[in-house]
């Protein structure tokens, strides 16, 4: 079984939004860590970037659509440009995968109830095993929840149905 690490929308204007995402830092600590992990140990890594469409806070070209600088990619690894939630919807990620020999998807990043949801059940339907990383997604409170309340959820939620929920101390690659 391959295995890679998929780095989901975290991007410049998530830090940037007037509040910050839950325990904003301390994700982005913890995906590093993954990232650094995955690095050491030749596991490949894909990054996932949104489109939002002209005059949107993720309009391709701008400096809030790159990836935030503490993660940034390196040459070569590979960044995969969506405009919709899942990272496979129109975006070519499953024949990406499928090439590279991958079955094993390693998912940590942002929003947790929209991309990082949509993309852990799209895989799912797609045939790939799946763990996602329980303290390395996150997002913003809701009008209805808090952001911990969320990413509590989608982590029962999506655990043992679609997804191996692990916290990043615990990843294997």
């Amino acid at each position: 079984m391959a295995t890679a690490l998929v780095i989901i929308d975290v991007q410049e204007a998530m830090f940037l939004q007037p509040t910050p995402p839950h325990h904003g830092p301390a994700v982005v600590s913890r995906i590093a860590n993954l990232l650094a992990r995955a690095r050491a140990d030749k596991v490949p890594v894909y990054f996932v970037r949104h489109d939002g469409g002209p005059n949107d806070d993720f309009e391709r070209g701008t400096p809030s659509w790159q990836i935030h600088a503490p993660i940034a990619p390196l040459a070569g690894e590979p960044i995969v440009e969506k405009r919709y939630p899942s990272a496979f919807h129109e975006t070519g990620f499953d024949e990406l995968l499928k090439r590279d020999g991958i079955d094993r998807l390693v998912i940590c990043g942002m929003q947790t109830e929209y991309c990082v949801d949509s993309t852990c059940r799209a895989a799912f339907g797609l045939g790939y095993k799946i763990v996602l990383v329980s303290d390395a997604h996150t997002t913003f409170d809701s009008p209805v929840l808090s952001s911990g309340q969320i990413r509590s959820h989608h982590n029962q939620t999506l655990g043992g149905s679609f997804v191996e929920c692990v916290p990043t101390l615990e990843v294997a690659f």
